[in-house]
């Protein structure tokens, strides 16, 4: 990866979640109005919500996924993004490929939200169903003390005056909603562990479905399933060495090897993204894991910097809820004498956005340096550093397994 702005940026989709919208009545981000506003929905491979058309090499910050046919009322236009009106006070950005015309949409400003049910399957995840009449337009964020997901509901107002919860929840401690706004209602999805463990949402005809990953039974590394990412693959070279040449696709796959070693010697289940040299889109990753449902997933990477003397680890996350896992890892890893390069949060990355899955983006150490470099060559490094990795998710069940909200 190059430092703070990736290598291999154009590769990838930059999605991930946050608060909410623009607050503004009026088109912003530079966007041009439309002569004629027209209604469509959501298509493609993973659709995203964004603030902004952003200015550097990340793109602009994102708000999250959004299921395909959702309705969305576009307004504007800019270089490579329509705006969307989410409800009064609020828009957004979103892809021109993402979002096609649909002359059939009788659109409605306002819904009217009906009853909620909340259990518990015999799998590992609670769900909470939500009547809306229409595919409206949503955001979501983790929060922490206590640990909640938050929903946010765009051109909806309340008329909910059942919200059922059955004994066979175990994840879901209170669920409530707040009319924040007069279009905008605000679902509260508070968790029963500090942990947050993942989250997706989706729509099945007039129900918007959140399927909400329980804290497993037993946490430890033998009764979980950690997927590993070797960032970068075929026609996707990353970043080169200053020294030595070593190229960031080849690594990656060698460190993730040997981390997929010491995560079996623990008896933990592991998936690879990949297991050779082989060009594999990270849109693609990102449903591939999401098929596979991971308990966790480490991405792999090297950074790169124009300034040769810029040397470290650093880990990503982009979720709040996240965090816990990527200081863990981050710690171990500056006790085999790296220098720290820091943990960064809100982090535009692809695979750091999903909020299936709690996820972590290490990025090693630092190929333009020529210490770092001469480090990543050497394969007792390559055993440390995957050796570090797993202490320190053990590190991160151990605070999983004890704290509560």
């Amino acid at each position: 990866m190059k430092y703070i702005c990736l290598s291999f940026l154009f590769s990838f989709l930059f999605i991930g979640c946050s608060h909410s919208a623009n607050t503004t009545e009026k088109p912003t981000n530079h966007a041009q109005s439309v002569d004629t506003v027209w209604y469509g929905k959501t298509v493609g491979k993973l659709p995203a919500f964004l603030y902004g058309d952003g200015t550097d090499r990340l793109g602009g910050a994102t708000m999250g996924y959004i299921d395909t046919g959702v309705i969305c009322k576009v307004i504007g236009k800019t270089q490579k993004f329509f705006q969307v009106q989410l409800s009064q006070y609020h828009t957004a950005l979103i892809d021109t490929s993402m979002i096609l015309p649909d002359t059939t949409i009788q659109y409605k400003p306002t819904v009217l939200s009906g009853s909620w049910k909340a259990w518990g399957t015999d799998s590992c995840y609670d769900i909470v169903s939500i009547y809306l009449p229409q595919k409206v337009a949503y955001t979501s964020h983790m929060e922490l003390n206590p640990s909640t997901i938050k929903i946010q509901l765009y051109g909806v107002q309340s008329n909910t005056n059942w919200i059922t919860q059955l004994q066979s929840l175990k994840e879901i401690k209170n669920l409530y909603y707040r009319q924040t706004e007069n279009d905008v209602l605000e679902v509260t999805i508070q968790l029963k562990h500090a942990q947050h463990w993942g989250y997706s949402i989706n729509y099945e005809g007039h129900k918007l479905l959140v399927k909400v990953k329980r804290q497993p039974t037993i946490v430890s590394l033998s009764h979980l399933t950690i997927a590993i990412d070797a960032g970068h693959g075929g026609s996707n070279s990353g970043a080169s060495g200053n020294v030595y040449g070593l190229v960031e696709k080849n690594y990656t796959l060698l460190f993730a090897k040997e981390l997929e070693r010491q995560l079996k010697l623990a008896h933990a289940k592991v998936i690879m993204t990949r297991t050779s040299d082989t060009t594999f889109d990270n849109k693609d990753r990102i449903l591939f894991l999401q098929q596979k449902n991971p308990d966790a997933l480490i991405s792999l990477h090297f950074n790169s910097a124009d300034d040769a003397s810029v040397n470290g680890v650093s880990t990503y996350y982009k979720h709040i809820g996240f965090r816990p896992l990527s200081t863990y890892i981050l710690k171990r890893m500056l006790a085999i004498h790296l220098n720290e390069f820091g943990n960064v949060g809100s982090f535009n990355f692809a695979l750091n956005a999903p909020t299936d899955f709690v996820n972590c983006l290490v990025e090693i150490a630092f190929l333009s340096n020529k210490t770092d470099e001469t480090k990543i060559k050497n394969p007792a490094f390559r055993v440390a550093v995957a050796r570090q990795i797993v202490a320190g998710l053990k590190d991160w069940l151990m605070y999983a397994a004890t704290e509560k909200n």
